[in-house]
């Protein structure tokens, strides 16, 4: 199972209401993706947003820059909001990445978890179905062939042309990110492509019925058992001492849960529900490192998983928090899991 992390790029807000400049966010993330390959993290995620508390916009430039800085870790998005971009340049953009890196790129495609890019980019919210089907055809269809013709709705036609860098051995990894809809679930399987859930509320266990949705899919429509790709991410972080690390995050998780709660009309978040969370029937993954080495050895029995992400930034932790918990993650959660996993 691999093991990596995944980033929204989130923003550091002081107990006074300021707010960390975008600047040092970014220069911070070049650094803490640069331990995540020197501790042997297997892939790193960093996700594309719109809004005010995320520094990232556009998870492909991270990428180009982390690939220089790096030797070994995979390099995706978390996700690309395809819905509203072009697959045409999200290729050319990815494929670029893949040979700056030496074929470590991945391109992680998905509808997004907030809607600002619609807007933004002079897309109707009515077509948020159409639009990621129709683009997520083209962008297939991109990697698959070349030259490539095609006709769609919400793009001009191609007519012979060339979509040009190519991947490296001219295929990009391309995974689907899903929220837990047996449509979404159907979509991947039938299209053979990976696919990783994001679990971030209530018992992980509720999910398991869509994990072996998509095994039958994938299984029905006869692609490679060998090629069978399948991951989680989940809300982590991890610290020398479980209580500690708990009562000293739980400000920032809950204040940035209630921060996008206020825009989607959900209660204010309660220490009731983080203390929930982190239980073993909970989906937040917060403690120490035999915490953790457990409850991901949890989700990989329960699930099957070849991929853990660890979400790890949510709400805004310090540079020094962050770099703490990465390295634990790799120096102590990761060998003790991979260990696991060879008995």
């Amino acid at each position: 199972m691999e093991l990596g992390v995944g980033m929204f790029g989130d923003i550091q807000h002081d107990k006074n209401g300021n707010i960390q400049p975008a600047g040092p966010r970014l220069q911070e993330l070049i650094e803490e993706i640069k331990l995540m390959d020197e501790v042997g993290l297997d892939f790193y995620g960093i996700g594309e947003h719109h809004r005010p508390d995320y520094a990232v916009s556009t998870p492909e430039i991270i990428l180009a820059a982390a690939a220089t800085v790096t030797k070994k870790i995979k390099l995706g998005s978390a996700v690309s909001v395809l819905s509203s971009a072009d697959p045409v340049k999200l290729y050319q953009s990815f494929a670029t990445i893949d040979l700056i890196s030496n074929g470590r790129a991945e391109l992680v495609a998905g509808r997004g978890s907030f809607i600002e890019s619609f807007p933004l980019f002079g897309y109707d919210l009515k077509d948020y179905d159409a639009l990621f089907e129709e683009k997520l055809d083209l962008l297939l269809k991109i990697n698959n062939e070349d030259p490539i013709t095609w006709k769609g709705k919400f793009r001009p036609a191609l007519n012979k042309q060339q979509v040009l860098p190519r991947a490296v051995n001219d295929h990009l990894n391309i995974w689907v990110a899903v929220g837990g809809t047996p449509e979404s679930v159907l979509r991947a399987g039938k299209a053979g492509l990976p696919v990783i859930f994001a679990i971030i509320g209530g018992n992980p266990a509720q999910f398991k019925p869509l994990f072996e949705y998509y095994k039958e899919v994938y299984q029905h429509f006869k692609h490679d058992m060998e090629k069978f790709q399948v991951g989680v991410h989940m809300h982590s972080f991890f610290g020398e001492d479980s209580q500690q690390v708990a009562e000293e995050y739980y400000p920032l998780y809950s204040s940035q849960m209630d921060r996008i709660g206020r825009s989607r009309g959900w209660p204010p978040y309660q220490k009731q529900q983080f203390d929930l969370g982190r239980t073993k029937n909970g989906a937040l993954i917060i403690g120490d490192a035999n915490e953790a080495v457990d409850k991901i050895l949890q989700m990989q029995e329960m699930f099957g998983l070849t991929r853990f992400s660890a979400h790890m930034d949510v709400g805004g932790p310090s540079h020094a928090a962050l770099m703490k918990s990465i390295e634990i993650f790799g120096n102590k959660i990761a060998p003790k899991i991979r260990e696991a996993l060879k008995k």
